[in-house]
């Protein structure tokens, strides 16, 4: 325990006198160094929380949360029946893909081709937004394509491009690649460039004839009430479709959140360089702190105060420069953060610079999610550090000799 002796030295201490101005410089950089890289670390994990959940959100958006892939014969659309998978499943939908080259007047692009029953279409959230434009079933002869592409093009709804399949049909020449003609029926915009430049919807029926493909082999495509927590769920179709594979939309993005993942570890371990640094610097004013109160330290060991009272006082020191910059830090972090956005705008209107550019980012707004759990372990990694590097100076302070300390005083 703490008696109030060594808390009142300790507070004596930290706020020190006028001659001991450089100890206060050091203090001062000490307390802004640790609050500083607090504050950083909680804005980056913050915006990078912001950015991978946006992400996320807008990859759901589009694609389904589950696919379940037949096994060589038709899916078994009665196992849907159970009572747990109704509880986290809101919609299915039977569908099948393929690859194929657009070409409209002098340009060509590949493309991919998914495949919708005429009425299931208009279930998909991208066809239920507010950008989207014309009609909210694909019929046979149709295609729905996204915004991007639409532009790329030059094309509106009514007008007709051509696409070629990789199938081929016999002519008298020999085997030639299957082309057909299909009308736009409507346009769909994703808020990801790259869906909207490079997927297009077909009718299932014509997809298929067009790839000549099995409907045997059309797979399932689950979209759950919420997409959280996607692998206990997996693991619950995967149940109830023991034979047929079934992947999430984690599996088929893996790389990408891996890489966002490691990026973010890698950040943190950088940007607590600027923590330990500070902190580095309260052994430093803790240190120059001892060597000015030598005098004071024989004093309150000539009059009975112990050395584990004396390593409190410091320790207690270089405790509160810590505690008391980490939550300043937690403060501008969390301020910062919440008006992330409004900050950069302002930036990029003062000096005229994109410091978030869309077409990169795929976002139009910088995110940002405050995540209790990482400020905690910040504050807990930040707290733990200035305790550590507390506790050199303070045995120090208890080791020195009284007698000496007041003969060459």
């Amino acid at each position: 325990m703490i008696n109030l002796l060594e808390r009142k030295i300790a507070f004596r201490y930290l706020f020190t006198k006028k001659k001991d101005g450089f100890i206060n410089i050091i203090s001062t950089f000490s307390f802004l160094g640790i609050a500083l890289g607090v504050a950083v670390l909680i804005v980056v994990m913050s915006v990078m929380n912001g950015f991978r959940t946006e992400l996320i959100n807008k990859i759901n958006g589009f694609n389904p949360h589950l696919k379940i892939f037949s096994s060589g014969n038709q899916i078994d659309l009665t196992k849907l029946r159970s009572n747990k998978i109704k509880e986290v499943s809101d919609y299915f939908l039977l569908s099948n893909t393929g690859e194929a080259v657009i070409i409209h007047n002098s340009y060509t692009k590949g493309i991919i081709l998914r495949g919708y029953l005429k009425n299931d279409f208009k279930k998909l959230n991208v066809i239920n937004n507010e950008n989207f434009s014309g009609k909210k079933t694909i019929s046979y002869n149709h295609i729905s394509i996204g915004k991007e592409l639409s532009f790329i093009l030059n094309l509106d709804i009514g007008d007709k491009i051509s696409i070629i399949s990789p199938s081929s049909v016999m002519s008298i020449a020999g085997g030639l690649p299957k082309q057909k003609s299909f009308i736009i029926e409507s346009i769909f915009e994703s808020e990801i460039n790259e869906f909207n430049q490079n997927i297009a919807f077909l009718n299932l029926v014509d997809l298929e004839e067009f790839f000549d493909l099995n409907k045997d082999n059309r797979y399932l495509e689950v979209f759950l009430k919420d997409p959280k927590k996607i692998n206990s769920k997996k693991s619950l179709f995967q149940k109830v479709y023991k034979d047929e594979l079934v992947n999430s939309w984690a599996d088929l993005n893996q790389s990408l959140f891996n890489a966002l993942k490691i990026e973010r570890n890698v950040m943190f371990i950088i940007l607590s360089l600027i923590i330990l640094i500070a902190a580095f610097n309260i052994i430093s004013g803790l240190t120059i702190l001892v060597k000015n109160k030598t005098r004071d330290i024989a004093i309150l060991k000539s009059i009975g105060v112990q050395n584990k009272s004396i390593i409190k006082i410091f320790f207690i020191v270089g405790f509160l420069i810590g505690t008391l910059s980490t939550f300043t830090g937690i403060i501008i972090g969390i301020i910062f953060s919440i008006n992330i956005e409004s900050i950069r705008s302002l930036i990029s209107s003062l000096f005229n610079v994109s410091l978030f550019p869309e077409e990169i980012y795929f976002l139009s707004n910088m995110p940002s999610q405050i995540d209790p759990l990482s400020i905690l372990i910040i504050s807990l990694f930040s707290i733990i550090i200035t305790c550590m590097v507390s506790i050199y100076p303070a045995i120090n302070a208890a080791r020195l000799d009284t007698i000496k300390s007041l003969k060459y005083e």
